[in-house]
């Protein structure tokens, strides 16, 4: 019997389909291996020597694989192609120990028939140095994050956390904000003239053009360009003054066409997707988060049932940083093409790209379909809605990168008028190349047939006033392309630095934006000012081409860490004797406590600032306070009939954090509290018996879940409507602003 360990059990599903009775194909579930949760688990002092735990939860499937590891002939370890599932696989070797002879490792970028069995044929030992890259970076991120973290506990409030990337994309995001603070507003105008072409000129062809199917207007619009010959910036013209001015000059002007530029303009296809790229487009065009994107990828890369074609690998591994394309897919891409769209559409060789990222490595293929005969309306009946319109988006991508350019016709008008000169544009698409399959945003407008010398009379002239905007702030998309630049983190880190981030409450969204808490501001703060290296861009891309040389065997791990590592803890060590939590955390106000009279300051927690008496422990009163720290009157508690379950005293309502509650009027005597039920009306379809009710996570995320809890465990993230699901009959739950869907996640049914 030959043994084939995977790391997912959707993959060892696809990957059992291509292989005869003499294999067993086993899942690892991720990582069989890891450092425990609770404590260092690095002998700092031996070469920060890794003590591995195998998780409690894990225990049983390490049994049963090394009882199948034991009968074996051979075992092939056919993990992920990465630095990642390099280090799984190797795990998986520590755990079973079986004879050097029965170890096998294979690699494939794709989950197809073809790919597995030429693996098969290929087998390779472990790749040490792949496995030390990952061990570095796993080690590095446990340094940064079991050492600063318990410094923030200490110094600003317990529960925060460090991390290595995650510190950095937060200050990016920080200092964004910071220059929207500081920007200052700009006035500036603009001139438009709506003109024609003069009446007297009879024959016009302003018919439809037959290969575009436009006709042209017969009103130009012309913006100001210049006066005298030189060119207008965006801010020269900065008041309404010097607007009338202008336009009182060009009072009774004659307008005449000075020129006429044409020219033949070619647009490039776009190369295929990295992870980066995918994660960007896919946010920008489909609104879809880093996180989601690559959970969806890595179930479309596993394999999906299809129909007659059983489980297949749609599309290549998703994480990469390489736009290189297998020969076998550009042949059969291009074959696609030209059978599809014509020889018009076929470059004479295959288009090939190189990549511009920083430290791009360890990626052999772009991110393509498996198959680009699999399109996306022949698998679309098998697919959900977001894993169709994430394939459809790669499908369109890699296909339309083999595809002949687009050419545009592009008119420039110059029209004079007095001493000033306005432009006229339009374009056209001549032929729409790669554009026939992967959609760009482009304007189209002909232009009516004119003359050098013509005259054009005026129709109207608007000015308009404008003002500068600051900078935006970051989406998922603009950070990961961010960090991609900066050559900060690598494919496989984005979207869980990006997950991390929000969900520690160290940045916000709003309308999509990514936007600093106070908190996430108070921790970088201290960060940059206390321990720079950690948040510095140089400094962690340095460390990213470090690992980098680990993985191609120029450098060796332990000294890199130990270079790392000595003045840090140094750094650490002097920072905890001389900051007081007091420093960092203390403002003095001019508030003094109603209770006990001594002054309030203002402190920082977890969630942020609030207003609290200088006498605690003896007096714990606490206010809330606004952005300009002034305090937030607190609302006068509601009496109500109910009675407290331990004193027997009325029960107040009360608003807190996550909504309104309950408490018991005796406080602090008595520091009982009741959740205020937030009915829904529906009655728990698993137990029959309680009520959906609206509750709140320990985050104060909202879901949804049965008032009969422990006894009934149902639950939902997005909010029931009452209505049942047409296909299995679940609740239906509210998913986006717009769309509801069937609670049931192996349903796909949406509205």
């Amino acid at each position: 019997m030959k043994l084939v360990i995977v790391e997912s059990p959707t993959k060892a599903k696809t990957i059992s389909r291509f292989l005869g009775k003499g294999y067993t194909v086993e899942s690892s579930f991720g990582h069989i291996r890891d450092l425990p949760q609770k404590t260092m688990g690095l002998d700092i002092e031996h070469d920060f020597k890794p003590h591995y735990v195998t998780p409690k939860d894990k225990l049983a499937l390490a049994k049963k694989l090394k009882t199948l590891a034991a009968k074996a002939d051979e075992i092939y370890f056919a993990t992920d192609e990465d630095r990642e599932g390099e280090a799984i696989a190797w795990h998986l070797v520590q755990l079973l120990k079986p004879p050097k002879e029965k170890i096998k490792r294979i690699t494939f970028h794709e989950i197809t028939k073809h790919a597995i069995e030429t693996a098969l044929e290929h087998p390779r030992t472990i790749d040490q140095d792949l496995v030390d890259a990952q061990q570095g970076r796993r080690i590095l991120d446990r340094l940064v994050g079991y050492e600063l973290s318990p410094f923030l506990w200490r110094k600003v409030a317990k529960g925060l956390s460090a991390g290595r990337v995650q510190s950095v994309a937060v200050r990016l995001i920080v200092d964004r904000e910071r220059e929207i603070e500081k920007f200052t507003q700009e006035e500036y105008w603009t001139l438009m003239a709506l003109l024609a072409p003069q009446t007297k000129t009879p024959h016009r062809d302003v018919s439809t053009d037959v290969e575009t199917g436009l006709t042209p207007s017969l009103q130009i619009e012309a913006s100001l360009y210049a006066k005298d010959g030189k060119k207008y910036d965006k801010l020269d013209i900065k008041s309404k003054e010097m607007m009338d001015e202008i336009v009182c000059d060009l009072e009774g002007a004659s307008y005449t066409i000075e020129s006429i530029e044409k020219k033949e303009k070619k647009r490039n296809p776009y190369p295929p997707f990295t992870t980066s790229t995918l994660q960007q487009s896919a946010n920008n065009r489909l609104g879809m988060s880093a996180k989601q994107t690559m959970r969806i990828a890595q179930q479309l890369y596993e394999g999906v049932d299809i129909g007659e074609h059983g489980s297949v690998g749609l599309i290549t591994y998703m994480r990469t940083d390489s736009f290189n394309l297998a020969d076998k897919f550009l042949t059969e891409a291009r074959d696609y093409i030209e059978q599809s769209f014509g020889k018009n559409y076929l470059p004479e060789s295959p288009n090939r790209y190189k990549t511009k990222s920083k430290g791009a490595q360890e990626a052999h293929e772009a991110i393509r379909p498996t198959d680009p005969t699999l399109t996306p309306e022949y698998v679309k009946p098998y697919l959900d809605s977001g894993q169709y319109r994430l394939y459809r988006l790669i499908w369109q991508r890699a296909v339309a990168s083999q595809m002949t350019p687009a050419i545009m016709d592009q008119t420039t008008i110059s029209i004079q008028a007095n001493q000033y000169t306005f432009h006229s544009t339009g374009s056209i698409i001549k032929f729409p190349g790669f554009m026939k399959v992967y959609s760009m945003k482009t304007e189209e407008k002909l232009l009516p047939q004119l003359s050098e010398k013509e005259k054009l009379d005026l129709q109207e002239l608007n000015p308009e006033q404008h003002f500068t905007e600051p900078p935006p702030r970051y989406t998922e998309a603009s950070l990961v392309k961010a960090l991609e630049e900066r050559g900060i983190g690598r494919p496989s880190t984005y979207a869980p630095t990006i997950s991390t981030i929000i969900e520690r409450n160290y940045v916000e969204k709003e309308e999509k934006k990514l936007k600093p808490t106070e908190i996430g501001t108070i921790v970088n703060d201290v960060l940059v000012e206390h321990f720079p290296n950690i948040v510095d861009f140089e400094f962690t891309a340095k460390m990213e081409q470090d690992l980098d040389e680990i993985a191609d065997n120029h450098k060796e791990w332990v000294p890199m860490m130990k270079e790392f590592y000595e003045p840090f803890k140094k750094n650490l060590t002097l920072k905890d004797k001389e900051l007081k939590k007091s420093d960092i955390t203390e403002e003095k106000t001019d508030e003094i406590c109603e209770k006990c009279n001594k002054p309030m300051v203002i402190k920082i927690g977890r969630y942020g600032k609030f207003l609290a008496c200088t006498g605690y422990p003896e007096c714990k009163n606490t206010h809330p306070i606004d952005s300009n720290g002034d305090p937030i009157p607190e609302k006068e508690p509601i009496m109500t009939d109910e009675k407290c379950e331990k004193c027997g005293k009325p029960m107040v309502k009360k608003d807190g954090r996550f909504g309104p509650f309950l408490a018991c009027s005796d406080y602090p005597t008595c520091k009982s509290t009741k959740n205020i039920e937030q009915s829904t009306g529906i009655t728990c379809p698993a137990c029959k018996k309680g009520e959906i009710i609206a509750k709140r996570s320990r985050r104060g995320k909202p879901f949804w879940a049965c008032n009969q809890y422990p006894d009934c465990e149902n639950a939902y993230w997005g909010k029931p409507t009452g209505e049942t699901c047409p296909v299995c009959k679940s609740l239906i739950v509210q998913s986006t602003k717009d769309t509801t869907a069937c609670s049931d996640k192996k349903c796909s049914y949406k509205t």
